[in-house]
């Protein structure tokens, strides 16, 4: 990162949100612009980012029966055609492959935006019988869609993410593993990266093509809209039907397959900017960030910077249990890296200067809690659980003020109007009447979409839709969205 980019202030959010988020990710290095149009390169430290989610989520997928593999990236354009819902629903999203090797193709190939098909294909060749199943299998993969309004890590034509795809023996296996697997995208992002998502299900409208039904993770981004953080798909037996997946049952009769797909993607780097950064930058949680702790020695002489430097590697050495970074550069001040740093989020600086090394201590600032009110003494001795000690109090609050920042943006809409005035700086929780109808009129008057109808729904049994004062059975929530 140049010096003169870091040094620049960055735009406020309240100023500007959508310029203060791009300046947050090339500034902070988590990515830039490739020169095709929609594209990225992510950058090391956003890769770091990203390689930490993984073995996080990677991690939960095995304990509950996963396993990985990898599948094509190149389709036959022939699969779309063969489930009717997804090729409408994805239609416009395709990027195809007419010419290879100098020659036309005698049929186009599709740049895979999702691998339902290709899978679906190939688990008609694997499934027999009964004993086959379940299918639990996952892939990290990149794919393509080819968006027309795109932003860095949010929507880019081509992105990063897993994909599980599962077969299974009945209607109910499958809809426990959809929820089993929304659940371990909700216990992710809540534990891991800090952000309180809202679990439910979403309308017939927003649901992914080709599902029976989805459900997802909804987040509160830091100017209120929401981003839907994962989805997990109960695909019952369109997909199944579609590509021929079919078992033999215990009584020798042909079935077909119930079938799951799951994903969360590298959009989720950017809810955690958006949850947590500041206007200082990013603020990352200490169980995700590529550095937990930076070091900053500080000296004015030779002889200082020898002492200092001593005392760092000890201090080093208790540390190795941790993501650390030392920033021991002599052509900037120690100003000028504690900006840098808090610009790209490490959640635990550690001062050490000359007066530090006399008395045993070194100084620990907090990315969470700017100014003096973050920083503290801490004793050399014994520094590994003192620094596990902040670092979990770091996570803790990060999660609580997420929290209770998206608590507090979230209104019950009684009236239409209500509504209105809500989601211009919130979430609007409404009872609504299920119709296609009124969520489409909603969406064209406010531009509010539905989020997902959440799994806690209140005591009270039904109400009045919002919009049409039809009886209603079910709360949504409608906000604006990324």
């Amino acid at each position: 990162m140049g010096k003169k980019m870091a040094e620049e202030k960055l735009t406020p959010r309240n100023e500007n949100y959508s310029e203060w988020y791009n300046q947050v990710v090339l500034k902070a290095d988590l990515a830039d612009y490739a020169p095709v149009r929609g594209c990225m390169v992510v950058k090391p430290y956003g890769w770091a980012i990203w390689e930490n989610m993984q073995k996080e989520l990677d991690r939960r997928f095995k304990e509950t029966g996963h396993v990985n593999a990898a599948f094509p990236m190149l389709i036959p354009k022939s699969f779309f055609e063969k489930e009717k819902e997804h090729v409408e629903g994805f239609a416009p999203e395709l990027a195809v492959v007419t010419v290879g090797g100098g020659q036309v193709l005698d049929e186009p190939l599709v740049i895979r935006p999702t691998s339902e098909t290709v899978i679906g294909y190939m688990y008609s060749k694997w499934i027999k019988s009964y004993r086959d199943l379940p299918v639990l299998i996952n892939q990290w993969a990149n794919v393509v869609r080819w968006e027309m309004r795109t932003r860095l890590f949010l929507r880019t034509l081509e992105f990063y993410w897993q994909e599980g795809h599962t077969a299974h023996s009945s209607a109910e296996e499958a809809q426990e593993e959809t929820i089993r697997m929304l659940n371990v995208y909700a216990d992710f992002a809540i534990n891991e990266a800090a952000v309180p998502v809202i679990r439910g299900v979403k309308s017939e409208t927003e649901k992914f093509a080709g599902a029976v039904n989805t459900y997802s993770i909804e987040a509160m981004m830091g100017d209120t809209k929401a981003l839907q953080a994962g989805t997990s798909h109960n695909l019952g037996q369109n997909f199944a039907k579609a590509f021929d997946i079919k078992y033999l049952d215990q009584n020798n009769t042909q079935q077909y397959c119930w079938t799951t797909s799951w994903g969360l993607s590298t959009r989720f780097i950017g809810a955690i900017i958006m949850t947590h950064g500041d206007d200082n930058g990013l603020i990352l949680p200490p169980r995700l960030a590529p550095y937990q702790i930076v070091i900053v020695p500080i000296y004015k002489n030779d002889a200082e910077r020898s002492s200092v430097m001593e005392a760092v590697e000890k201090v080093q050495k208790q540390l190795i249990q941790f993501r650390v970074k030392l920033d021991d550069r002599t052509e900037v001040t120690p100003g000028f890296k504690f900006n840098e740093w808090e610009l790209r989020g490490v959640p635990l600086r550690l001062e050490i200067g000359p007066k530090d090394v006399e008395k045993g201590s070194v100084m620990a600032a907090r990315r969470d809690i700017p100014g003096k009110a973050g920083k503290s003494i801490l004793l050399q001795e014994n520094l590994a659980p003192q620094v596990q000690a902040m670092l979990d109090t770091i996570q803790a609050s990060m999660l609580q003020r997420a929290t209770d920042f998206r608590d507090a943006n979230i209104h019950n809409a009684n009236t239409y109007d209500e509504l209105k005035e809500i989601i211009q700086n919130g979430w609007a929780e409404s009872w609504w009447c299920g119709s296609a109808d009124c969520e489409a009129k909603i969406k064209e008057e406010t531009k509010a979409t539905t989020r997902c109808m959440p799994f806690d729904q209140p005591k009270t049994e039904k109400g009045k839709c919002v919009y049409c004062g039809a009886e209603a059975v079910k709360k949504i929530y409608f906000s604006k969205a990324y």
